[in-house]
Parts: structure tokens; sequence; C-alpha cells
């Protein structure tokens, strides 16, 4: 999570969309930079409104959040990849031996999901305390260049992001039949992610 106090945004860190390229190259202009660990970089926005906002002396409201939106079914992927590498290689959250279908199958799962399974979805993440869902400004992950767009104008520079945390290319195939039920089962997040072609920089 990155907050600019001048320009009164918060960038929130949603996990597998850009977050460490966008850290990279924006920290420097951050008066709030929370990188490690893990579970603070990542802070939700109930993360951000409850524990953070109350500390801007009433003025949080006039900050506007921002978040970037990944396709689901393609943040799955990511996530296979990035539980796919050498470091966590042999512990319970990794990816190895697990074929991206059944890693999808146990994704799905009801109840209790194996370690490498356990993802945490965007809407989750994005749903505030009041129970609505989503930031004030919402980017496609696929639209990066309008945020970076955007966030040179807020904050009067050129910004370029370099490509950064990646992850090892593995096989990703998965049917058309298991494709689909995976949408429906994520409907929540595909429709976050088509809302968010109409709300970024409105």
């Amino acid at each position: 999570m990155l907050v600019f106090a001048q320009a009164r945004l918060v960038l929130l860190s949603v996990p597998k969309t850009g977050s460490t390229a966008l850290e990279a190259a924006l920290e420097r202009d951050a008066d709030l930079v929370l990188r490690n660990p893990p579970h603070l970089k990542h802070m939700n926005l109930r993360g951000w409104q409850n524990r953070l906002a109350p500390l801007f002396d009433g003025k949080a409201a006039e900050f506007r959040t921002i978040a970037v939106i990944r396709d689901p079914v393609e943040r799955l992927r990511s996530w296979y990849r990035y539980r796919h590498r050498d470091e966590l290689a042999g512990r319970p959250a990794s990816t190895r031996g697990i074929s991206f279908q059944d890693f999808v199958a146990e994704v799905m799962k009801p109840g209790e999901r194996a370690p490498s399974a356990r993802i945490g979805t965007q809407t989750d993440f994005l749903t505030g305390k009041d129970g609505r869902v989503g930031a004030d400004l919402m980017y496609r992950y696929e639209d990066m260049g309008d945020l970076t767009d955007f966030l040179a104008r807020s904050l009067k520079r050129e910004i370029t992001l370099e490509r950064l945390n990646r992850s090892p290319a593995v096989d990703t195939t998965l049917s058309a039949e298991t494709e689909a039920v995976l949408r429906q089962h994520l409907a929540d997040d595909c429709q976050l992610h088509q809302a968010a072609r109409g709300q970024a920089d409105r």
C-alpha cells in the first residue's frame, strides 16, 4: 500500500496485479509505504478504512482509493506460476507436482483447501467496512498505462514501470469446460473486472 498525502490518493496493493512494479516506481513519491510483512503491504480496503484512515485527522474522506483489477482466471494463472518457484519447492504452498487443472479444482473446492490453493478474491479485498465493493478508482490490469498516466498527472512526473517479480513459465492450460465453471465460481470478480472499465479516472 502506498499513501500520497498531498495528492490525496491511496494505492491499494491487490495481490498479483502488478503491485510490486507499482511500488518500485512510486515509493519515492509516497508519504507512507507499507512494504513488509506481506499482510501490511497487501492491506485490504477495510484495513485502510479501519486502521490507517483514522490517523489522518479527519481528512481521510478527502482521499481516493485506487486499485488494479485483473481478470480472475489470469490472476489464478499468475498465482499458480508464482507458487511454482524454486524457493517454495517442498513447502505446503508450492504448486510443484500439481497440474493447473487440479490447482483450479482445489481452488473451487468448498471448505478447507490445500495451502497451495488458498487464494483470496479481489472482491473480498475491496469490500469496505460498509459492505460496498470497489475502490474509488479502479483500473484493469491490461490498462495499466491508463493508471500510470493518471498517476503521472497527479504526482506531476513521468512514471515508467519495470517488470518485476517474474514467475517461471509453466503450463497453465485449462479446458474450456473447466474455465467456464471457474468463471462462474469467480463471478463476482469477473463483474468487478468488467466494472473497472467504467471506473478508471472518473
